[in-house]
């Protein structure tokens, strides 16, 4: 299996609390974000990780090398921003197999990957996201389903129950490569909102741990999520 860990972020609202990193390498308990993420693929059968990266992707580059925890990397660098989409597309140049996991590089969502990557193959789904089950909520738009089909993307509002996108996918590229795409665009506002409703967007639901170290709240709580790894 191959990973793709989407860590061109810049983390303007963490720029009080952490500056001069991409936010995929804001420290939590003296180690990058990002290194927490790839220590828990290794516990999976993943052979490879492309780590796609632009805003100071030296950093990443310098901190992690070819390899980490044993598992091989290798980067796709920006050279100017192409959004979640376009950086997706450019990184995908390098992966070799048909079926590609994908990871937001800011999200710690520890799901059974064995389980989600499966489910995939198994029903011979195109592009599958997991969705994670949120209680009392109004940072996230919500997800609706109809069995595992999404429908619908939407807004953010408070909610007492409902499910949101984890930021972790499993895509069959040649489902992406069959669409016409814009070098530059927003895989969830320009793809996967689009898609919504069709039969090929699928979803696994999760209720592991979860949190977006996108703003200091709730970047200060990781240190104690991630506290014991």
């Amino acid at each position: 299996m191959e990973a793709i860990i989407l860590a061109g972020g810049m983390g303007k609202r963490l720029a009080k609390v952490v500056a001069d990193v991409p936010k995929p390498m804001a420290s939590v308990n003296g180690r990058p974000f990002l290194y927490y993420i790839i220590h828990w693929l290794r516990k999976y059968p993943v052979e490879r990780v492309i780590i796609s990266a632009g805003y100071k992707s030296d950093s990443i580059v310098k901190y992690f090398g070819d390899s980490f925890s044993n598992i091989p990397l290798d980067y796709a660098l920006e050279k100017k921003p192409l959004g979640t989409g376009g950086a997706l597309m450019f990184a995908l140049l390098k992966t070799t197999g048909s079926n590609v996991l994908v990871i937001n590089g800011d999200t710690w969502f520890p799901i059974d990957i064995n389980k989600f990557y499966s489910s995939h193959i198994h029903n011979k789904h195109q592009l599958t996201i997991a969705l994670k089950l949120m209680r009392d909520f109004s940072r996230y738009g919500n997800v609706e389903c109809i069995d595992n089909t999404i429908v619908r993307f939407n807004e953010k509002k408070f909610c007492r129950e409902g499910l949101i996108n984890g930021g972790i996918y499993l895509i069959n590229k040649h489902f992406l490569e069959s669409r016409l795409l814009p070098e530059v665009f927003s895989l969830e506002k320009e793809l996967l909102e689009k898609e919504s409703g069709s039969s090929e967007l699928k979803c696994l639901i999760f209720d592991d741990p979860f949190i977006d170290i996108g703003i200091p709240e709730d970047y200060h709580r990781a240190a104690t999520l991630l506290g014991e790894i």
